[in-house]
């Protein structure tokens, strides 16, 4: 399982399993992350030995889902895996959305 450290600052690092990817976000507001899937690391990445950092700006809503998600950068296959597992994030709920920037580091 993964580890989530909140500070002050509203930044979260979450340090997954396995290795497979790093994911941190920078946001307006520290929200807890309740459901956070560990994005796959593709099979044709592996045989590649592909590995780089994805950038996703994404818009949390009141109710802890993500509404609206923005790629800033990454390659497209490591981009796919970190949108998929972003489809079954939940946050704990707000009275207001946030704006978070996610970082997603893969490595074979």
């Amino acid at each position: 399982m993964g580890k989530v450290t909140l500070t002050r600052s509203a930044t979260v690092v979450l340090l997954m399993s396995l290795g497979l990817c790093a994911p941190q976000a920078f946001g307006q507001e520290a929200r807890k992350l309740l459901v956070k899937p560990t994005p796959s690391y593709p099979e044709v990445a592996k045989r590649l030995n592909l590995e780089g950092t994805v950038k996703i700006e994404v818009v949390v809503g009141p109710d802890g889902e993500i509404t609206d998600t923005k790629v800033i950068g990454g390659h497209p296959i490591l981009v796919e895996a970190a949108l998929k597992a972003l489809r079954e994030w939940r946050y704990e709920r707000s009275s207001s959305e946030s704006r978070l920037q996610l970082e997603f580091k893969f490595h074979p």
